[in-house]
């Protein structure tokens, strides 16, 4: 039988305890660690390599903000203790799946879109020959945005880490929030209305970056009072 069954669901005082996320496998997550910092990383030296700053728009900021996050996620689940000495090494892999999902993968999806349309009609990247003609690519522009789906069904099927510490209700409302600024961003870029896309990118940063916080101190709380009144026969039999 795993811990997951065995975990109890009622304390000593008769309440329910708090619903805590699985266990997650650390290896998973430092894997993703790895790719989330080489990826956007790597394309926003490409960008810069380019040379068209203003055309990119916010691009570059999301993709470095995306590489550097995974760096402080990997920390965060490096803190991991299989011993569970603290509650802090006991929300180590949660906390940093949090910030994967919310602060790196959120401002890569966020940078995709633009950068595809970018990269396609770099007049650096493609320089024009005498006989060239520009193909339109037309909506097809539109398919690197279909990744941000998956990732809606990852967060409101229950899949995502942000599930466990906050309200079905709120997760949806932040969820459709990302989606919302999402969407506002890129049709801003396209419209070469770039002080307007870094409005709406940047109020999605901030909304990362405070839902992020919350989580974590969350998580901390819901796990010290899980150990706090959980019943002792649970505690011998997880020692």
């Amino acid at each position: 039988m795993s811990k997951e069954k065995e975990r109890p669901k009622v304390g000593i005082d008769g309440n329910p305890l708090p619903d805590l996320p699985p266990t997650r496998d650390a290896r998973v997550w430092a894997r993703l660690v790895r790719v989330m910092f080489y990826t956007p990383g790597f394309l926003g030296l490409l960008l810069i390599k380019a040379g068209e700053p203003a055309s990119f728009g916010i691009t570059v900021e999301l993709l470095m903000l995306a590489s550097g996050a995974a760096v402080v996620g990997g920390l965060f689940i490096g803190t991991q203790s299989s011993d569970g000495a603290d509650v802090a090494s006991k929300i180590g892999v949660w906390s940093g799946a949090l910030i994967l999902e919310l602060l790196a993968v959120v401002p890569f999806l966020a940078a995709v879109p633009a950068l595809f349309h970018e990269l396609a009609h770099s007049t650096l990247l493609h320089p024009h020959a005498p006989d060239s003609v520009d193909v339109a690519l037309g909506p097809s522009e539109l398919l690197p945005a279909v990744a941000i789906l998956p990732f809606m069904i990852y967060q409101l099927s229950g899949f995502g880490t942000l599930h466990y510490v906050v309200s079905k209700r709120t997760n949806w409302i932040i969820n459709v929030a990302i989606l919302g600024l999402i969407v506002a961003g890129y049709v801003a870029n396209r419209l070469g209305m770039f002080i307007e896309e870094r409005m709406s990118m940047g109020a999605l940063v901030v909304t990362m970056a405070i839902t992020v916080y919350y989580g974590v101190m969350q998580l901390k709380r819901m796990q010290a009072d899980f150990d706090a009144r959980r019943p002792v026969k649970a505690k011998k039999q997880e020692e």
